[in-house]
């Protein structure tokens, strides 16, 4: 069985979560900007003298499809290259695929992978 992990990541951070998941083997990847925000709320900024609050902050969410036996290795090795150690760092999450199928193939499961 499959399993989709799904990331929200800083936009700064995304080269190098790019970068960790082909040096570790995973060769597909959907990345898609994205607005939110968790525990810090956003934050308010002052633009011409008005002061106005961003409670939806800019982020990266990165979708990966892996065989079940990848998933811890993916989900550690996305959190060691997204982590700052900040408030906002993001958030990671699985979730189980019931099937894959490659389109050009019409391969299906993990050989769909």
């Amino acid at each position: 069985m499959a399993t989709l992990v799904t990331a929200v990541i800083r936009p700064h951070a995304l080269d190098t979560v790019k970068a960790a998941l082909i040096d570790s083997g995973i060769t597909g990847i959907t990345i898609t900007e994205v607005k939110g925000h968790g525990r810090q709320g956003g934050h308010t900024e002052t633009y011409r003298g008005a002061e106005y609050t961003v409670d939806l902050l800019p982020k990266v969410k990165v979708e990966v499809i892996v065989a079940e036996a990848q998933t811890a290795a993916v989900v550690e090795v996305i959190s060691a290259a997204a982590q700052s150690g900040k408030i906002g760092d993001g958030k990671i999450w699985t979730t189980a695929v019931g099937s894959v199928q490659r389109i050009r193939t019409g391969e299906l499961g993990d050989d769909a992978l």
